[in-house]
């Protein structure tokens, strides 16, 4: 039996419209299932098009030319190359790195500039993944890079494609070069390791003001429990010469925070009972806020003059080490349990450099190399390690934090992390073979720097000087717990938490009915939310 397929001229070339199909008998259905895909095989079952039939697939049918041209605008035919691309940009402004309309995102800049400079043909412009676009590491809203790759085919037979490339660029995105590359190769998949920097003002290590709670905290528990905690005269002195410069100003600071916490006003808790605490329940008389302000301005004047010494410096690398090698890291995420296997992650070096200075403030640059990270990864971190550091409690709770016991770590704030460079050492030896130089930054390392101190240093540093971020997180966290029943930071203290090996087996347990709900709030939130 002979099946033909008449197209009107009303159903010409319109595939989703439902009566572009001809009616077939049960009997033709049923001698096609058995030849395999429908009629292939069988000369009758051949379908006769009429002139003008379009035989290609609704996504073949957007294209402006047949599958398989590679044209510019003149029409000459222009063969694409796989390469690595290697980039950099300020994440200031953007949502995150991955394209997502109607957004303004990083990729979605990189990928119009490529079509603009004849990178990408105009017939592959509307969609990345026609050229396998792909991206190493994504990052975050605000998140920057000084070192980021991309892959895809592209056109690069113009020999300054890199500078008409950088041309359609805004300054805050450069590709720094690219590097031919074998057709199977993905930037994510074959990426060894990851490296992140992590920018931190020195004065977040200063110990917690001697009025906040955790600090009274502190203390009952070093009384009760002596030569646990190590002694901080650095700290001592800074927060010394901050009361006595407050008191030379016509304030009494301790006395003030005391009178503030009678008349209950909190000034670090953001939510209440769930809700956002309305501004009327918080409210000064004319005295205190204008001595709050002598305060504030005092404590920030202190905060940029703070230099870190070599002792405190050398304590907080002594931190840092403790995470290097393989460690479960459940307590350092959200939604993974200790038996989890993904949990478990190799750092190979964390390192913390000398201290540098951006106008005027000292500031940290710590470096964290590990093969990979999950969710809030490096926040919780570098936050468990300033904690350490600013508590004086043995190096050992950070050891205590890869084991069974559940802990409430909190995210260091998102503003001093960027995303350094992806390593490709193992794929960067079977890119030599083939006679390609390989996926290297450190040509690049001069002009990443630059480009770090000019449009992400600086960023970060004009945002920290105007919304204080560092010193409100800390802040936050120092008057978060106000008594012994809350046991939310109980491992800070000399005590520690019950069971350990560094802690009084009498101290009370800790609840985790506040742990379950934080990161109750925390996966609810989830949605968007990516480290890098």
């Amino acid at each position: 039996m002979s099946v033909r397929n008449e197209v009107s001229p009303d159903t010409l070339n319109k595939p989703n419209e439902v009566n572009n199909e001809p009616e077939v008998s049960e009997e033709q259905i049923s001698n096609r299932k058995r030849k395999g895909r429908t009629g292939r095989g069988d000369q009758n079952s051949k379908v006769r098009r009429t002139e003008g039939d379009d035989r290609r697939t609704k996504k073949q049918m957007d294209l402006k030319v047949p599958i398989g041209d590679e044209e510019n605008l003149d029409g000459e035919r222009r063969p694409k190359r796989k390469v690595a691309c290697l980039i950099g940009y300020c994440g200031t402004g953007y949502h995150g790195m991955q394209i997502n309309p109607p957004h303004k995102t990083i990729e979605g800049d990189i990928f119009t500039a490529l079509v603009q400079a004849g990178a990408i043909s105009r017939d592959n412009s509307n969609d990345p993944k026609k050229s396998g676009f792909m991206r190493a590491a994504r990052t975050d809203s605000g998140v920057h890079a000084a070192g980021n790759v991309i892959s895809l085919k592209m056109i690069i037979e113009d020999e300054n494609i890199v500078e008409k490339i950088n041309k359609n660029l805004p300054p805050t995105i450069r590709l720094w070069g690219y590097t031919r590359t074998t057709k199977g190769f993905e930037c994510r998949k074959q990426c060894d390791s990851r490296v992140y920097e992590y920018l931190i003002p020195s004065y977040a290590f200063i110990a917690p003001k001697p009025t906040s709670n955790l600090y009274r905290r502190m203390k009952e528990s070093s009384d009760a429990f002596p030569n646990v905690v190590l002694e901080d005269k650095e700290s001592e002195k800074y927060w010394n010469e901050v009361f006595d410069l407050c008191r030379e100003a016509g304030v009494d600071a301790e006395t003030l925070a005391d009178d503030i916490i009678q008349t209950g006003v909190d000034f670090s808790a953001k939510k209440k009972n769930g809700e956002v605490k309305s501004e009327e329940t918080v409210q000064y008389t004319r005295e205190q806020y204008a001595a709050i302000k002598k305060v504030k301005q005092i404590e920030y004047d202190a905060r940029k003059a703070y230099r870190i010494s070599k002792e405190r410096l050398d304590r907080v690398r002594e931190a840092l080490k403790v995470y290097e090698g393989h460690h479960n890291f459940h307590n350092f995420t959200i939604g993974k349990e200790y038996n989890d296997p993904s949990a478990k992650r190799f750092m190979k070096s964390l390192t913390a450099s000398e201290p540098k200075f951006i106008e005027g403030t000292e500031w940290v640059s710590i470096k964290i190399h590990g093969q990979s990270f999950m969710l809030h990864q490096i926040r919780k971190m570098i936050s468990m390690a300033t904690l350490v550091v600013r508590t004086g409690i043995p190096l050992t709770r950070i050891d205590e934090a890869f084991r069974r016991r559940k802990i409430n770590i909190p995210k260091a704030p998102a503003l001093g992390l960027l995303l350094e460079s992806p390593s490709y050492e193992a794929i960067n030896v079977r890119l030599n073979s083939y006679g390609h130089d390989g996926i290297h930054f450190d040509k690049y390392a001069d002009k990443m720097e630059e480009f770090k101190k000019k449009h992400i240093y600086d960023k970060i540093y004009a945002e920290e000087e105007k919304e204080n971020v560092f010193s409100s997180f800390f802040g936050f966290i120092d008057n978060l717990a106000s008594g012994p029943e809350d046991q939310t930071f109980a491992y800070l203290l000399a005590a520690g938490l019950p069971g350990t090996a560094d802690s009084a087996s009498t101290f009370i347990s800790t609840t985790d009915t506040a742990l379950q709900q934080i990161e109750k709030e925390e996966l609810s939130n989830l949605e968007g939310d990516n480290e890098g």
